[in-house]
């Protein structure tokens, strides 16, 4: 049996670093713990098509998509106690915040 895992990164990669909030539809349970918790509003349940079904999961606003670096950023995402991580149980949720240091 073949497994297909659903992960979304939600963000980009530029001269300044990778900043990424990246969502397992798999495991996210659509309990919306991430979203009570997140200071900025950023993130949405958005339906998606799972398994011949439609699935409510975690998302990023897609207001926020081009902008997370700025929008996450007052969480101190490099301090890796990201509010939206911590709160979700099932672990669907991840931040990938590599800015690049200049000299």
């Amino acid at each position: 049996m073949r497994v297909i895992q659903v992960i979304t990164y939600y963000g980009y990669r530029d001269g300044s670093g990778e900043y990424y909030i990246v969502v397992d539809a798999e495991k996210c349970n659509s309990c919306g713990d991430c979203i009570k918790v997140c200071p900025q509003k950023a993130l949405i349940m958005e339906s998606m098509f799972i398994d011949l079904e439609d699935k409510l999961v975690a998302a990023v606003a897609e207001e926020h998509r081009k902008k997370i670096r700025y929008t996450c950023s007052p969480c101190k995402p490099e301090s890796g106690r990201v509010p939206c991580v911590q709160a979700c149980d099932q672990e669907a949720i991840t931040c990938i915040w590599n800015p690049m240091n200049r000299k």
